[in-house]
Protein backbone atom coordinates (compact mmCIF):
# COMPACT_ATOMS: atom_id res chain seq x y z
CA UNK A 1 0.00 0.00 0.00
CA UNK A 2 1.18 3.55 -1.45
CA UNK A 3 0.36 4.89 2.50
CA UNK A 4 -1.08 3.68 5.75
CA UNK A 5 -4.40 4.80 6.62
CA UNK A 6 -5.43 7.10 9.60
CA UNK A 7 -7.15 4.74 12.59
CA UNK A 8 -10.43 5.09 11.28
CA UNK A 9 -12.38 7.00 13.85
CA UNK A 10 -9.75 9.82 13.96
CA UNK A 11 -9.45 9.87 9.83
CA UNK A 12 -13.55 9.74 9.17
CA UNK A 13 -14.70 12.00 11.94
CA UNK A 14 -12.31 14.58 12.20
CA UNK A 15 -13.74 16.31 8.65
CA UNK A 16 -17.40 15.79 8.60
CA UNK A 17 -19.15 17.81 10.89
CA UNK A 18 -22.09 16.03 13.03
CA UNK A 19 -25.25 16.20 11.39
CA UNK A 20 -27.08 19.23 12.50
CA UNK A 21 -30.63 18.91 14.74
CA UNK A 22 -33.69 18.87 12.74
CA UNK A 23 -35.87 16.02 10.62
CA UNK A 24 -34.06 17.05 7.60
CA UNK A 25 -30.87 15.72 9.00
CA UNK A 26 -32.06 12.33 10.05
CA UNK A 27 -30.90 10.00 7.27
CA UNK A 28 -27.83 10.50 8.56
CA UNK A 29 -28.31 9.60 11.94
CA UNK A 30 -30.55 6.94 11.52
CA UNK A 31 -29.83 4.84 8.79
CA UNK A 32 -27.92 2.00 9.87
CA UNK A 33 -31.16 1.28 12.30
CA UNK A 34 -33.10 0.04 8.96
CA UNK A 35 -33.24 -3.75 7.88
CA UNK A 36 -33.29 -5.93 4.48
CA UNK A 37 -34.33 -3.35 1.37
CA UNK A 38 -35.55 0.10 3.18
CA UNK A 39 -31.34 0.03 4.88
CA UNK A 40 -30.07 -0.51 1.79
CA UNK A 41 -31.93 2.38 0.27
CA UNK A 42 -31.37 4.31 3.49
CA UNK A 43 -27.34 4.15 2.67
CA UNK A 44 -28.62 5.54 -0.96
CA UNK A 45 -29.93 8.37 -0.24
CA UNK A 46 -26.64 9.60 1.58
CA UNK A 47 -24.40 9.30 -1.58
CA UNK A 48 -22.74 11.95 -3.22
CA UNK A 49 -25.06 14.39 -6.16
CA UNK A 50 -24.52 17.45 -7.71
CA UNK A 51 -26.13 20.52 -6.09
CA UNK A 52 -27.94 18.00 -3.83
CA UNK A 53 -30.67 17.22 -6.25
CA UNK A 54 -31.36 13.74 -4.88
CA UNK A 55 -32.37 12.92 -8.22
CA UNK A 56 -33.87 9.18 -7.42
CA UNK A 57 -36.91 7.23 -6.34
CA UNK A 58 -37.04 4.05 -5.71
CA UNK A 59 -39.80 0.46 -5.26
CA UNK A 60 -39.54 -2.27 -3.04
CA UNK A 61 -40.87 -5.79 -4.25
CA UNK A 62 -40.50 -9.60 -4.70
CA UNK A 63 -40.43 -9.52 -1.12
CA UNK A 64 -37.92 -6.87 0.03
CA UNK A 65 -35.46 -8.66 -2.28
CA UNK A 66 -35.82 -6.90 -5.26
CA UNK A 67 -35.40 -2.53 -5.67
CA UNK A 68 -36.48 -0.73 -8.76
CA UNK A 69 -34.17 2.73 -8.99
CA UNK A 70 -35.76 5.56 -11.32
CA UNK A 71 -34.45 8.61 -12.32
CA UNK A 72 -36.72 11.36 -10.76
CA UNK A 73 -37.31 13.26 -13.51
CA UNK A 74 -38.82 16.28 -11.60
CA UNK A 75 -35.56 16.52 -10.55
CA UNK A 76 -33.81 17.47 -13.69
CA UNK A 77 -31.79 20.65 -13.34
CA UNK A 78 -32.40 22.17 -16.87
CA UNK A 79 -29.84 24.73 -18.69
CA UNK A 80 -27.16 23.14 -15.86
CA UNK A 81 -27.72 19.70 -17.17
CA UNK A 82 -29.10 19.55 -20.07
CA UNK A 83 -28.75 16.03 -21.05
CA UNK A 84 -28.82 14.46 -17.74
CA UNK A 85 -25.77 13.40 -16.97
CA UNK A 86 -25.28 14.68 -13.67
CA UNK A 87 -28.82 13.26 -12.85
CA UNK A 88 -27.70 9.20 -13.91
CA UNK A 89 -24.15 9.84 -12.30
CA UNK A 90 -26.00 11.08 -9.05
CA UNK A 91 -27.56 7.75 -9.47
CA UNK A 92 -24.83 5.58 -9.73
CA UNK A 93 -23.37 7.47 -6.49
CA UNK A 94 -26.38 5.76 -4.95
CA UNK A 95 -26.64 2.54 -6.68
CA UNK A 96 -22.38 2.05 -4.90
CA UNK A 97 -23.39 2.39 -1.68
CA UNK A 98 -26.73 0.02 -2.39
CA UNK A 99 -24.39 -1.42 -3.24
CA UNK A 100 -21.41 -1.69 -0.58
CA UNK A 101 -24.69 -1.45 2.29
CA UNK A 102 -26.22 -4.65 0.68
CA UNK A 103 -23.09 -6.64 0.70
CA UNK A 104 -22.32 -5.77 4.70
CA UNK A 105 -25.33 -6.62 5.62
CA UNK A 106 -25.11 -10.70 4.44
CA UNK A 107 -26.61 -9.87 0.68
CA UNK A 108 -25.01 -10.51 -1.98
CA UNK A 109 -26.63 -7.90 -4.83
CA UNK A 110 -26.75 -8.27 -8.14
CA UNK A 111 -27.35 -5.37 -10.05
CA UNK A 112 -28.48 -4.54 -13.81
CA UNK A 113 -28.43 -1.38 -15.28
CA UNK A 114 -31.08 0.20 -17.95
CA UNK A 115 -33.16 -2.81 -17.54
CA UNK A 116 -35.59 -1.46 -19.45
CA UNK A 117 -34.53 0.35 -22.74
CA UNK A 118 -37.72 1.82 -23.87
CA UNK A 119 -38.13 3.51 -20.46
CA UNK A 120 -34.88 5.91 -19.37
CA UNK A 121 -35.92 6.54 -16.29
CA UNK A 122 -36.18 3.09 -15.11
CA UNK A 123 -32.31 3.53 -14.07
CA UNK A 124 -31.85 -0.31 -12.48
CA UNK A 125 -32.79 -3.00 -10.48
CA UNK A 126 -30.73 -4.26 -7.52
CA UNK A 127 -31.93 -7.88 -6.51
CA UNK A 128 -30.65 -9.07 -3.35
CA UNK A 129 -30.04 -13.04 -2.42
CA UNK A 130 -28.28 -14.21 0.78
CA UNK A 131 -24.70 -14.24 1.03
CA UNK A 132 -21.43 -13.58 3.36
CA UNK A 133 -21.07 -10.50 5.14
CA UNK A 134 -18.49 -8.44 3.49
CA UNK A 135 -17.80 -4.86 5.76
CA UNK A 136 -15.38 -2.85 4.30
CA UNK A 137 -13.60 0.48 4.58
CA UNK A 138 -15.65 2.07 2.41
CA UNK A 139 -18.94 1.16 3.53
CA UNK A 140 -18.23 2.65 7.19
CA UNK A 141 -16.95 6.23 5.68
CA UNK A 142 -21.01 6.11 4.13
CA UNK A 143 -22.08 8.33 7.26
CA UNK A 144 -19.43 10.39 7.37
CA UNK A 145 -18.86 11.07 3.98
CA UNK A 146 -19.21 14.77 2.55
CA UNK A 147 -18.96 17.00 -0.17
CA UNK A 148 -16.12 19.46 1.29
CA UNK A 149 -16.73 23.24 -0.54
CA UNK A 150 -13.76 24.91 1.83
CA UNK A 151 -10.30 25.17 2.08
CA UNK A 152 -7.55 22.17 1.60
CA UNK A 153 -4.30 22.16 3.19
CA UNK A 154 -1.44 22.94 0.17
CA UNK A 155 0.15 19.78 0.47
CA UNK A 156 0.60 17.80 -2.43
CA UNK A 157 -0.78 13.86 -2.42
CA UNK A 158 1.62 11.19 -2.78
CA UNK A 159 1.81 9.50 -6.21
CA UNK A 160 1.50 6.17 -4.18
CA UNK A 161 -2.00 7.27 -2.26
CA UNK A 162 -2.97 8.69 -6.47
CA UNK A 163 -2.28 5.31 -7.28
CA UNK A 164 -4.40 3.27 -4.64
CA UNK A 165 -7.61 5.47 -5.40
CA UNK A 166 -6.79 4.83 -9.18
CA UNK A 167 -7.10 1.08 -8.64
CA UNK A 168 -10.47 2.04 -7.12
CA UNK A 169 -11.57 1.94 -11.12
CA UNK A 170 -10.59 -1.70 -11.49
CA UNK A 171 -8.49 -3.20 -14.69
CA UNK A 172 -11.83 -3.23 -16.87
CA UNK A 173 -10.39 -1.54 -20.57
CA UNK A 174 -13.97 -0.58 -21.33
CA UNK A 175 -14.88 0.66 -17.56
CA UNK A 176 -14.74 3.69 -16.12
CA UNK A 177 -11.26 5.13 -15.42
CA UNK A 178 -9.41 8.11 -13.45
CA UNK A 179 -7.04 10.63 -14.49
CA UNK A 180 -4.78 13.11 -12.53
CA UNK A 181 -3.79 16.42 -12.73
CA UNK A 182 -1.97 16.83 -9.85
CA UNK A 183 1.42 18.45 -11.07
CA UNK A 184 2.15 22.32 -11.32
CA UNK A 185 1.48 22.72 -14.67
CA UNK A 186 -1.66 20.20 -14.87
CA UNK A 187 -3.36 21.79 -11.58
CA UNK A 188 -2.73 25.21 -13.53
CA UNK A 189 -4.42 23.92 -16.46
CA UNK A 190 -7.41 22.50 -15.09
CA UNK A 191 -7.57 25.59 -12.18
CA UNK A 192 -7.41 28.56 -15.06
CA UNK A 193 -10.62 26.27 -16.77
CA UNK A 194 -12.63 25.65 -14.10
CA UNK A 195 -12.71 30.00 -13.26
CA UNK A 196 -13.35 30.47 -16.96
CA UNK A 197 -15.99 27.73 -16.79
CA UNK A 198 -17.57 29.23 -13.77
CA UNK A 199 -17.64 33.39 -15.24
CA UNK A 200 -19.41 31.64 -18.47
CA UNK A 201 -21.94 29.60 -16.29
CA UNK A 202 -23.06 33.02 -14.28
CA UNK A 203 -23.05 34.93 -17.37
CA UNK A 204 -25.88 32.59 -19.20
CA UNK A 205 -28.94 33.56 -17.75
CA UNK A 206 -30.72 30.24 -18.19
CA UNK A 207 -27.69 28.19 -16.00
CA UNK A 208 -27.51 30.77 -13.28
CA UNK A 209 -31.19 30.75 -12.58
CA UNK A 210 -31.15 26.74 -12.44
CA UNK A 211 -28.23 26.89 -9.90
CA UNK A 212 -30.37 29.44 -8.17
CA UNK A 213 -33.27 27.35 -7.95
CA UNK A 214 -31.29 24.76 -5.44
CA UNK A 215 -30.80 27.46 -2.50
CA UNK A 216 -32.03 26.76 0.61
CA UNK A 217 -31.72 30.52 2.92
CA UNK A 218 -33.31 29.40 6.30
CA UNK A 219 -34.02 26.84 8.71
CA UNK A 220 -37.74 26.86 7.19
CA UNK A 221 -36.72 25.93 3.47
CA UNK A 222 -34.28 23.54 4.65
CA UNK A 223 -36.91 21.25 6.80
CA UNK A 224 -39.45 21.89 3.91
CA UNK A 225 -37.28 20.69 1.33
CA UNK A 226 -34.83 18.68 2.72
CA UNK A 227 -32.73 18.73 -0.02
CA UNK A 228 -30.12 21.36 -2.10
CA UNK A 229 -27.74 23.80 -1.06
CA UNK A 230 -27.29 25.32 2.21
CA UNK A 231 -25.33 28.03 3.81
CA UNK A 232 -23.46 25.20 5.84
CA UNK A 233 -22.20 23.43 2.99
CA UNK A 234 -20.56 26.31 1.13
CA UNK A 235 -17.18 25.43 3.27
CA UNK A 236 -16.74 28.91 5.30
CA UNK A 237 -15.47 29.67 8.31
CA UNK A 238 -17.96 28.93 11.48
CA UNK A 239 -18.57 32.44 12.68
CA UNK A 240 -19.67 33.11 8.47
CA UNK A 241 -21.67 30.24 8.18
CA UNK A 242 -23.27 31.43 11.45
CA UNK A 243 -23.74 35.04 10.78
CA UNK A 244 -25.35 33.54 6.70
CA UNK A 245 -28.00 31.88 8.35
CA UNK A 246 -28.91 35.56 9.90
CA UNK A 247 -29.17 37.59 7.29
CA UNK A 248 -31.78 38.02 4.84
CA UNK A 249 -30.89 35.36 1.21
CA UNK A 250 -28.51 36.90 -0.87
CA UNK A 251 -29.69 38.05 -4.32
CA UNK A 252 -28.83 35.44 -7.34
CA UNK A 253 -25.96 37.69 -8.44
CA UNK A 254 -24.26 38.34 -4.96
CA UNK A 255 -24.43 34.15 -4.84
CA UNK A 256 -22.62 33.78 -8.21
CA UNK A 257 -20.01 36.32 -7.37
CA UNK A 258 -19.33 34.58 -4.22
CA UNK A 259 -19.37 31.15 -5.97
CA UNK A 260 -17.11 32.78 -8.40
CA UNK A 261 -14.94 34.32 -5.37
CA UNK A 262 -14.36 31.64 -3.91
CA UNK A 263 -13.71 29.10 -6.90
CA UNK A 264 -11.14 30.98 -7.51
CA UNK A 265 -9.71 32.12 -4.07
CA UNK A 266 -10.41 29.05 -2.71
CA UNK A 267 -11.73 25.63 -4.75
CA UNK A 268 -9.36 25.67 -7.48
CA UNK A 269 -6.74 27.35 -5.44
CA UNK A 270 -5.90 24.76 -2.54
CA UNK A 271 -6.28 21.96 -4.56
CA UNK A 272 -3.83 19.03 -3.93
CA UNK A 273 -5.07 17.77 -7.03
CA UNK A 274 -7.75 17.39 -9.61
CA UNK A 275 -9.06 14.35 -10.57
CA UNK A 276 -11.50 13.31 -13.57
CA UNK A 277 -13.60 10.54 -14.41
CA UNK A 278 -13.21 9.71 -18.12
CA UNK A 279 -15.67 7.04 -19.81
CA UNK A 280 -15.92 5.77 -23.14
CA UNK A 281 -19.12 7.44 -24.06
CA UNK A 282 -20.00 10.23 -21.72
CA UNK A 283 -23.57 10.19 -23.28
CA UNK A 284 -24.45 6.91 -22.29
CA UNK A 285 -26.48 6.17 -19.09
CA UNK A 286 -25.73 2.90 -18.22
CA UNK A 287 -21.50 4.33 -18.61
CA UNK A 288 -22.32 7.75 -16.33
CA UNK A 289 -23.90 5.45 -13.69
CA UNK A 290 -20.93 3.20 -13.84
CA UNK A 291 -18.67 6.54 -13.67
CA UNK A 292 -20.67 7.57 -10.86
CA UNK A 293 -20.09 4.27 -8.58
CA UNK A 294 -16.29 5.14 -9.46
CA UNK A 295 -16.51 8.45 -8.10
CA UNK A 296 -18.64 7.77 -4.93
CA UNK A 297 -15.69 4.96 -4.27
CA UNK A 298 -13.41 7.83 -4.05
CA UNK A 299 -15.45 9.84 -2.12
CA UNK A 300 -15.51 6.90 0.72
CA UNK A 301 -11.93 6.23 0.17
CA UNK A 302 -10.66 9.91 0.76
CA UNK A 303 -13.14 9.86 3.81
CA UNK A 304 -11.35 6.88 5.44
CA UNK A 305 -7.78 8.60 4.78
CA UNK A 306 -8.58 11.65 6.03
CA UNK A 307 -9.00 13.29 2.75
CA UNK A 308 -12.21 15.39 0.92
CA UNK A 309 -13.41 15.38 -2.26
CA UNK A 310 -14.91 18.94 -3.61
CA UNK A 311 -17.09 18.08 -7.18
CA UNK A 312 -15.84 21.00 -10.00
CA UNK A 313 -18.46 20.29 -12.78
CA UNK A 314 -18.38 23.41 -14.49
CA UNK A 315 -16.37 22.41 -17.54
CA UNK A 316 -19.10 19.47 -18.17
CA UNK A 317 -22.09 22.00 -17.27
CA UNK A 318 -20.69 24.22 -19.89
CA UNK A 319 -19.74 21.41 -22.43
CA UNK A 320 -23.53 20.59 -22.42
CA UNK A 321 -24.44 23.71 -22.27
CA UNK A 322 -22.77 24.41 -26.01
CA UNK A 323 -24.26 21.23 -27.27
CA UNK A 324 -27.91 22.23 -26.00
CA UNK A 325 -27.52 25.43 -28.11
CA UNK A 326 -25.43 24.87 -30.62
CA UNK A 327 -22.33 27.48 -29.56
CA UNK A 328 -18.84 26.51 -30.40
CA UNK A 329 -17.47 23.75 -27.87
CA UNK A 330 -15.08 25.83 -26.20
CA UNK A 331 -15.04 23.77 -23.23
CA UNK A 332 -16.02 20.30 -25.42
CA UNK A 333 -12.84 21.30 -26.38
CA UNK A 334 -10.72 21.91 -23.87
CA UNK A 335 -11.89 18.97 -22.22
CA UNK A 336 -11.17 16.68 -25.38
CA UNK A 337 -7.59 17.96 -25.22
CA UNK A 338 -7.38 17.66 -21.01
CA UNK A 339 -8.29 13.92 -21.53
CA UNK A 340 -5.95 13.23 -24.57
CA UNK A 341 -7.37 10.08 -26.00
CA UNK A 342 -9.84 9.80 -28.48
CA UNK A 343 -11.23 6.44 -27.54
CA UNK A 344 -12.23 8.26 -23.87
CA UNK A 345 -14.55 11.51 -22.94
CA UNK A 346 -14.67 12.98 -19.51
CA UNK A 347 -17.53 12.28 -17.31
CA UNK A 348 -17.03 14.40 -14.02
CA UNK A 349 -14.20 16.43 -12.62
CA UNK A 350 -13.36 17.02 -8.76
CA UNK A 351 -10.64 18.47 -6.94
CA UNK A 352 -8.84 16.39 -3.84
CA UNK A 353 -6.53 17.10 -0.84
CA UNK A 354 -6.72 17.28 3.22
CA UNK A 355 -9.13 19.57 4.14
CA UNK A 356 -8.60 22.98 6.89
CA UNK A 357 -11.79 21.89 8.58
CA UNK A 358 -14.75 19.95 8.48
CA UNK A 359 -17.37 20.05 5.99
CA UNK A 360 -21.07 20.93 6.63
CA UNK A 361 -23.95 17.94 6.34
CA UNK A 362 -26.53 18.35 3.67
CA UNK A 363 -29.96 17.84 4.30
CA UNK A 364 -31.94 14.11 2.83
CA UNK A 365 -34.96 13.29 2.61
CA UNK A 366 -36.48 10.01 4.67
CA UNK A 367 -36.92 6.97 2.57
CA UNK A 368 -40.24 7.15 3.17
CA UNK A 369 -40.28 10.37 0.77
CA UNK A 370 -38.23 8.31 -1.87
CA UNK A 371 -40.37 4.82 -1.81
CA UNK A 372 -43.25 4.40 -3.78
CA UNK A 373 -45.26 1.73 -4.77
CA UNK A 374 -46.08 2.56 -8.60
CA UNK A 375 -43.19 0.61 -10.76
CA UNK A 376 -44.60 2.50 -13.41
Amino acid sequence: MGTEPLDPVTAMTAYAAPPPRGAAFDAWRTWEGRDGADGVIAAGILAANARNVQPWRFTVGDHSTRIDVYADLGRRQGALDPFDRELYVGLGCALENMVLAARARGYEPELSLMPDPARPEHAAVVRLAPGERVPSELYDAIPHRRTNRGPFLRRPLPRPLLDEITALAGDDPDGPALLWFADDGGRDRVARLLVEATEAVIADEGQSLAGHRWYRGTDREIERSRDGMTVDTQGMPPLMSTLGKRLPAPSRRTADRFWLRNTRNVHVATAAAFGMVTVTDSDDRAQRMRGGRLLQRVHLFATARGLAVGHLNMMTVRADRERELGLPPRFGKALEELVGDPGRQALVTFRIGRPERAAGTSPRRPVAAVLGTDAG
